[in-house]
């Protein structure tokens, strides 16, 4: 008698586990579209509008960073070796995947200016 109902016990534990575990895995659906992140940055006189500080975004991000400045220049983002030549009065594009984690500058190279850090987790 006992041994039918430890048989019985196990048959109903098996079949609960079963449903459970069915859940559990990988799902192959496809990720979420992430927006592109867009900087857009001004340099006149020697000063960067907006101020420079931290811009974050996600890993795996698309990001475009428009740089208009007043002179010839060259904007850079530190760690992903992206550039854009500036030209006076032009707007240069920087496009890339934040495929990246951590902090990266993004500066000039001529005048040596910090346009912002770009914060990537």
């Amino acid at each position: 008698m006992a041994h039918v109902r430890l048989r019985k016990l196990l048959v109903v534990l098996f079949l609960g586990v079963i449903p459970l575990s069915a859940g559990c895995g990988t799902s192959d659906a496809a990720p979420a579209t992430t927006a592109v992140k867009e900087i857009t940055v001004t340099i006149a006189d020697g000063k960067v509008t907006p101020p420079p500080g931290r811009i974050e975004v996600a890993q795996g991000q698309p990001v475009r960073v428009t740089v208009t400045s007043d002179v010839a220049d060259v904007a850079h983002v530190h760690g992903y070796d992206k550039a854009a030549t500036l030209t006076p009065g032009t707007p240069g594009e920087i496009r890339f995947i934040a495929d990246q984690g951590g902090l990266f500058e993004v500066e000039t190279h001529e005048a040596d200016l910090q346009l912002f850090q770009l914060v990537v987790r």
